[in-house]
């Protein structure tokens, strides 16, 4: 069951691409859904995804598909009052009038503050965590227990993880992680990245997601792991 948001959120991409060939901007949804950020935008969406509704395409600017719409639709669109009745469906149509759960819209209470810690690089390593920057909502189904914090992805050595440059990952706060998981790791006390951590042996290597990158493989002693990703938003113009 989608809530009234994500569905009017929805109807509004499909109607848009429809008569554009291209997914709207997330400034338009933004305006058409009258939400107060584009954050709201970035949830609405990632529940979207989450339920099979729509997909994002890789590697491409505003790059949103309309996989299906729900048998119990409402066929009114963003602009109108979201209270509004919504009229009868046409015989032919695949949209149909249906009720949708209001107490849960994405917009709503079920978001938690996450800090951003500034940026960390997915390339060449930077300098160490920085100290909170922002703070963004984000829907608490994503986190799931513990403390977490956010990071602007710099660099491109995670792509074939599905990690972009200018992503913002949600990091789980964490002093230990599995081999195979993607982590920030501190190097040295100086330079934060975010890799894919593999235990070989007595050493601990620090995995690229891109062929261009060489895996760096370091002493125990030399790499603290400060959390392990749990999560990713991507902005769309």
């Amino acid at each position: 069951m989608l809530t009234r948001k994500q569905n009017e959120l929805l109807l509004f991409i499909h109607k848009r691409i429809k008569e554009t060939g291209v997914s709207p901007s997330f400034d338009e949804m933004k305006g058409a859904l009258q939400l107060a950020s584009k954050s709201g935008v970035h949830r609405l969406i990632t529940a979207l995804e989450e339920r099979g509704f729509i997909r994002r395409l890789a590697h491409r600017a505003r790059a949103l598909e309309v996989l299906k719409l729900p048998e119990s639709a409402v066929p009114d669109t963003p602009e109108q009052a979201p209270d509004a009745p919504a009229p009868e469906s046409d015989a032919g149509s695949n949209v149909v009038r249906g009720v949708f759960d209001t107490s849960a819209d994405q917009t709503g209470p079920e978001t938690v503050e996450v800090p951003l810690l500034g940026r960390i690089a997915a390339g060449v390593p930077i300098s160490a965590i920085q100290h909170e920057t922002d703070r963004l909502p984000v829907a608490s189904g994503m986190l799931g227990q513990g403390e977490h914090f956010a990071l602007e992805v710099k660099g491109d050595s995670m792509i074939e993880a599905g990690i972009l440059d200018g992503d913002t990952v949600l990091i789980r706060r964490c002093q230990s992680a599995e081999s195979g998981e993607i982590v920030v790791a501190l190097v040295d006390d100086e330079e934060a990245t975010l890799k894919r951590l593999r235990k070989k042996g007595g050493s601990v290597a620090l995995e690229a997601a891109n062929p261009e990158y060489e895996t760096r493989i370091f002493g125990p002693d030399r790499v603290k792991v400060q959390g392990k990703l749990v999560g990713l938003l991507r902005q769309y113009h």
